[in-house]
Order: C-alpha cells, then sequence, then structure tokens
C-alpha cells in the first residue's frame, strides 16, 4: 500500500516535464517550434512535458539551448520542482 507521503511525491521526469512546459510557455514557442530549434520530433516535446519520458544528456543540452537557458539553471529548476513536492 502506497502511503500518503509517498503519493505526493513527484518523479524526476514529471519535475523536468513541468519545467520544460513553463521555460516553453514563458518564451512563447510551441512545441512544434522547440522542437525544430531543438532538432527533435514534436510528439517527443509532448512526451517530455507529460513525464513520459526522461531525457538525455543530449536531449538536454539542445532543449536548454534552444531554450536559451543554461543547463545548469534548467537542472536546478528541475530540483526545485521535486524539492517543494517531496
Amino acid at each position: 500500500m502506497i502511503s500518503l507521503t509517498e503519493a505526493n511525491v513527484i518523479k524526476p521526469e514529471q519535475a523536468f516535464g513541468q519545467v520544460l512546459k513553463e521555460f516553453r510557455s514563458n518564451v512563447k514557442l510551441s512545441q512544434e517550434k522547440l522542437a525544430q530549434e531543438s532538432n527533435l520530433d514534436r510528439t517527443y516535446i509532448s512526451l517530455l512535458e507529460r513525464g513520459l519520458r526522461q531525457p538525455t544528456l543530449t536531449t538536454m543540452i539542445q532543449l536548454s539551448k534552444a531554450l536559451e537557458i543554461s543547463l545548469p539553471a534548467f537542472v536546478s529548476a528541475v530540483e526545485t520542482v521535486i524539492d517543494e513536492n517531496s
């Protein structure tokens, strides 16, 4: 049985997805435009944002460059979401 505290813990891929969507929205890029800018498939962007896939380091670098944010800042934002939800 899952305890109440375990049910509220966010998975890293979900936190990554939330941060990705927020950063993408902040720079007013569609998933399609972000996919073009990062040389990734739009459906993969969607899967990442929904927390259904875990990005590779290469993918994280491509996305951070397309979003014009440093990789450390991107990872820090993901860590913040995880910390806030644990």
